[in-house]
């Protein structure tokens, strides 16, 4: 074992790596250990709940080969390849006092994973038999030869492909009839983003990575890589062309040939074409037999028709001009198997692999720090913090995963967690500032679905952010995943008006002279975004001065941003491999400086809400599961009609209320924040796979933004977003709503009625801490006491896609849990969930007050109601139909809460609103804390009048 280093960075990127962080049968990191990791990637199965890692048996084999081959000074090769590569390991010497590298051929030596995984190639065609012997690359089955190099996101795939078409062409020109070489290159890459920035692949573009690099030797050399015919198309130019149905002359079909001389224009004359796949986990070749899903192609990033047409265009191209080999390039090269488990296919013709870990511990990329512990509970289940899987939480989940306005508030969960991530933000800009950064960094949230994505917008736009250097509409950029996706096919779309005013204000204010914004504003709706996104931290580009960037989708494949410091994922994370999608997109570094021995400093991105290991440990062994158990139909039983009971859908109740405010404060209830509930700070530590290092722990804490918490300031917040909830039912004068509500929220905090248990919290500080991360919980108290001690009126607000519920309408739907049938009920069985729930429904199939009930599963009564400024669904468990009349809703609880409070309130207010509006007969509501007590309250509302 070594020394334990300060960070995870513990090798040279231009050496090869001779020590690696050890994990134990866990997962989690041990300690420093000499020798190189193992090629190999990690299975996760989150239902089962188990993780291994697989080795890459022939990668293993080969690195040993090439090691054996190069020690030996390549024997077998070209002399042009040996010039190359000799020229390629040119590195001059290391100045420990400069920190740079002097007297080599580039400012930079290539590093040691790009070499190797030119040198692997070099191999594969060039070594003699003896160095390659028991060595076999399993194609996918097709005609052509693909081979395969994993590199992990920013560990230089570009310059790769540079190094494989020098090695191609020069050879190619030198020995025009060996048929190992070709300099006819067709590059395919993901989307028109890549598409632009690989034309630096161009020998003859300005700026060139052949000259940027110095990949020539020498001058001569240099001229005849200017005879590469070389053509750079997305796969989008692989699709068919559509039949023209209305042309009045059918042209049928696009040949092979037609299609051939289309794609590859300059190149059409050409035969023995090699190809070159960039981000290649996006083409492959589906087996007949693998039947694969599109959510499981979605959740990999993956585009079904995109992966095969991309290799059925290759095909075509192969049948009319040959396609020698093809250099596949990705950092994650899987396609979905069709498989029930979360197993992917890796490609099995990988020939060299420098993941993630090794990309961390060379210290090519950013180190992704994950949160391993705050000051609130944990998650129940795996007593982790619930800011590393914010989507895990299920109120979270439930919430995000609605139809939503964009006005509507972030679930509570997700507004501290803002609070604690922006803070750290805005710290991490105060620093960049101070030490001459031009560019701020960025704060990136992949989020689940276009509505949340509007909501995260409103919320930072709008101030509700607690942060307050986050509150910048002109640095804030909504991905409208839809237009993105459009604008890398090179296909237009339908302009959004109020999209196209963000943009064009966000355009305008990125500092561009005033040719090139005009040039932007010119352009279409997806150009200008493609523009914004393609240039997020790019130095006088109109991307360069964007702070928070918030997609639906991953962002388009090539997405080169350096300067994301802090990311926040609001999604579903069914996969190791798309939780590395997501880190990835903010992994490149902002710098390249060294310390004395040679490494690179590291840099962070700190991460919210990404289990970058979805692993859990569980403990050993366990019972067999018990077979599966018979279901029961649960269906509207025929000939019940007369034990049907119709309730309205009411979508809102507007409360009208009076012009005047008066509060009775003796009558409002305390309410108790919970300091378990949360987080004031939160620890971060670097990861590897997500594996916390521990001993590099570091803390971000809330304590210190004092500034962002005064407490006038945070009075007029309170209030503000009282008076967006109150103000529709106001018929006075709004400006004199809005001074009531300040006077009522500053009575409130006065009149110790908002309880903290805990002396520790109850420091002025943290108690305004407290106030700020729970206003939503304190604006929804104080509401519900304002409206009911200030109605004037309520107004239904109905549904208007099903405005009337009923138990005749629910659908059959099968149960496997204990149940019975019924009697008095339109509902066939009831399910039994717990003992306490067969006791009220046994008291409701006898007691004689009781016409007709049933509980509620299934059909869909539920009643609105606001709980932390979220708004939920409350769905009691009872309808009673009583004899007199009135129909009982019932409640049945264990414990009280004041969550359970809240639904009350919405409850006696849908009553009221129900019974006011009329149509509906009468209705009651109630609630037991012991079902033994279910009779005495179903006698206490059969002896009231209908009309009650």
């Amino acid at each position: 074992m070594a020394d334990k280093p300060n960070s995870l960075v513990i090798n040279s990127p231009y050496d090869k790596p001779d020590q690696f962080w050890s994990q134990d049968d866990n997962g989690r990191v041990a300690g420093v250990v000499s020798g190189r990791r193992p090629a190999a990637y990690e299975l996760y199965d989150s239902r089962n709940n188990t993780r291994r890692v697989e080795e890459l048996e022939t990668v293993n084999r080969i690195r040993q080969r090439v090691d054996a081959w190069r020690e030996a000074g390549w024997p077998g090769v070209t002399s042009v390849s040996r010039e190359l590569l000799s020229h390629w390991y040119s590195r001059g010497e290391w100045d420990s006092d400069s920190k740079r590298w002097n007297g080599g051929p580039r400012p930079f030596p290539f590093y040691f994973c790009q070499l190797e995984a030119i040198e692997s190639l070099i191999w594969w065609l060039e070594a003699p038999e003896d160095y390659r012997q028991g060595i076999f690359l399993q194609g996918d089955g097709g005609p052509w030869e693909r081979i395969c190099n994993k590199m992990a996101t920013g560990s230089g795939k570009t310059s790769l492909m540079a190094l494989i078409i020098t090695w191609q062409t020069l050879n190619a020109v030198t020995y025009p009839k060996d048929k190992r070489y070709s300099k006819a290159v067709f590059v395919v890459a993901p989307g028109l983003t890549v598409k632009s920035r690989l034309q630096v692949l161009n020998p003859g573009n300005e700026s060139n990575v052949y000259d940027e690099f110095v990949l020539c030797p020498n001058e001569a050399m240099r001229q005849k890589l200017n005879q590469v015919v070389l053509v750079i198309e997305n796969w989008h130019s692989l699709m068919p062309l559509k039949e023209q149905t209305r042309s009045v002359v059918k042209k049928g079909k696009e040949s092979d040939e037609a299609f051939s001389r289309r794609v590859l224009g300059k190149l059409a004359s050409y035969k023995d074409i090699l190809v070159i796949n960039d981000e290649a986990h996006h083409a492959y070749r589906q087996k007949a037999e693998v039947k694969v899903s599109k959510k499981e192609a979605e959740e990999m990033g993956i585009d079904l028709e995109e992966a095969t047409r991309w290799i059925e265009g290759l095909d075509r191209i192969h049948k009319t001009r040959r396609i020698r080999r093809c250099f596949d390039v990705t950092a994650t090269p899987f396609s979905p198997t069709g498989k029930k488990n979360t197993e992917k296919g890796l490609f099995e013709w990988i020939i060299s692999d420098f993941g993630l870990n090794d990309a961390i511990e060379a210290g090519l990329v950013k180190t992704p720090r994950i949160v391993v512990r705050d000051d609130a509970l944990p998650d129940a289940k795996t007593y982790a913090s619930k800011l590393y899987h914010l989507y895990r939480d299920e109120s979270v989940k439930q919430d995000l995963a609605r139809k939503a306005q964009p006005t509507d508030p972030l679930p509570d969960l997700v507004q501290k967690a803002y609070a604690i991530l922006a803070y750290d933000w805005q710290e991490t800009a105060k620093s960049w500032e101070a030490e001459g950064h031009t560019i701020p960094p960025v704060l990136l949230t992949v989020c689940n679905r276009t509505e949340t994505a509007s909501r995260i917008e409103h919320f930072f736009n709008s101030g509700d952010c607690l942060i307050s250097g986050t509150q910048n509409p002109l640095a804030t950029l909504r991905v409208d995943s839809r237009v993105l996706e459009k604008a890398e096919r090179g296909e237009s779309i339908t302009k959004d008006k109020d999209y196209a005013v963000r943009m064009e204000e966000i355009i305008n204010a990125s500092m561009l002279p005033a040719d090139k914004k005009e040039e932007l504003l010119s352009l279409k709706q997806e150009e200008q975004l493609r523009a914004l996104v393609d240039t997020v931290g790019k130095r006088g580009k109109p991307g360069q001065n964007l702070e928070n960037v918030i997609s639906v989708a991953m962002l388009s494949e090539g997405w080169d941003a350096a300067n994301v410091t802090h990311i926040m994922g609001l999604r579903a994370f069914s996969s190791q491999l798309l939780c590395e999608q997501v880190i990835g997109r903010g992994l490149r570094r902002v710098a390249h400086d060294m310390d004395e021995n040679g490494k690179f400093i590291p840099e962070y991105v700190n991460v919210f809400g990404v289990p970058l290991s979805i692993f859990q440990e569980v403990g050993e062994g366990g019972e067999t599961p018990p077979p599966p158990k018979p279901s029961v139909r649960v269906e509207v039983e025929p000939g019940r009609n007369h034990f049907e009971i119709r309730w309205p859908n009411i979508d809102r109740v507007q409360t009208v209320l009076k012009p005047e405010l008066r509060m009775d404060w003796e009558a409002v209830e305390p309410l108790t924040l919970d300091p378990a509930q949360t987080p004031l700070n939160a620890e971060i530590a670097p990861a590897l796979t997500g594996i916390p290092n521990l001993a590099q722990a570091s803390q971000i804490d809330l304590e210190k933004a004092v500034e962002d918490f005064r407490l006038q300031h945070l009075i007029f917040r309170a209030a503000k977003k009282l008076f967006i909830s109150s103000s529709a039912g106001f018929e006075g004068d709004k400006q004199y709503l809005a001074v009531q509500l300040i006077r009522i929220v500053e009575q409130f905090l006065e009149s110790e009625k908002l309880d903290i248990p805990s002396l520790w919290h109850q420091d002025p500080v943290r108690r305004r801490l407290l106030f700020a991360l729970n206003m939503d919980n304190v604006v929804t108290h104080v509401n519900r006491f304002v409206s009911k001690q200030n109605v004037e009126r309520l107004e239904a607000l109905f549904d208007e896609h099903q405005p009337i519920g009923a138990t005749s309408q629910m659908r059959p739907w099968l149960t496997t849990k204990p149940c019975r049938q019924t009697e008095r009920s339109q509902i066939s069985h009831v399910v039994y969930d717990s003992t306490w729930e067969k006791l009220v429904a046994d008291v409701c199939e006898k007691d004689e007050s009781v016409h007709s009930w049933a509980k509620n599963d299934h059909l869909g009564f539920k009643v609105r109601y606001l709980w932390n400024g979220s708004s939920r669904n409350f769905i009691p468990d009872y309808l009673i139909r009583l004899k007199n009349g009135l129909t009982l809703v019932l409640e049945v609880k264990g414990q009280d809460s004041e969550q359970n409070r809240a639904k009350r309130a919405a409850m006696d207010v849908w009553v009221k609103a129900v019974n006011e509006q009329g149509g509906f007969g009468s209705w009651c509501f109630d609630t037991v804390f012991d079902p033994s007590l279910a009779r005495d309250v179903i006698a206490v509302h059969s002896k009231q009048p209908a009309s009650a």
